[in-house]
């Protein structure tokens, strides 16, 4: 095993503890910042391929912009004084219903044919990345900037509606 796979494996493990996190804790703020943690090791995958520019956008747009608009959300809305959850009558159909994804993913990946060495690698330069984004991609990144806008808007007239104070 080389030190890249090594690296892979271990940024593997912290991404998939922290997805695991995200479903398995009761209280929605630790959720939040278990989906951090999830985002933080995909940006890790993404330097592992040799792409610091996404790594730096997931990091970015994901782990610092959305993860941070949720707990702002949490935090507004008074998220942590929701009912926590509790153990009821799913959860041996959703153990059975993991296992069988999880013999369905393991069986695909030990069949696959994994190439070692795909070749020369593919450069593309920030520069294209950037006329693409901003010509092709501009009208659903703005719409989801405003979605995102509207609901922390709604979330600080809840707040303050709760309080009293609008």
């Amino acid at each position: 095993m080389t030190v890249a796979e090594g690296v892979f494996y271990l940024i593997a493990a912290v991404a998939i503890i922290g997805a695991i996190g995200v479903v398995t804790v009761p209280n929605v703020v630790h959720a939040a910042m278990f989906l951090v943690v999830s985002l933080l090791a995909v940006a890790g995958f993404y330097i592992l391929l040799s792409n610091e520019f996404l790594a730096l956008t997931q990091v970015l747009v994901y782990a610092g912009g959305i993860a941070i608009l949720i707990m702002f959300g949490l935090m507004l809305t008074r998220g942590s004084e929701l009912p926590t959850v509790s153990t009821g009558a799913q959860w041996p159909a959703a153990i059975i219903v993991t296992l069988a994804i999880a013999a369905v993913l393991l069986t695909a990946v030990v069949d696959s044919d994994w190439p070692r060495d795909a070749g020369e690698v593919t450069y593309v330069s920030i520069q294209s990345l950037g006329m693409t984004l901003f010509r092709e991609w501009l009208l659903p990144f703005e719409i989801a900037s405003v979605i995102l806008l509207v609901a922390l808007i709604g979330a600080v007239v809840l707040s303050r509606q709760e309080e009293g104070e609008a």
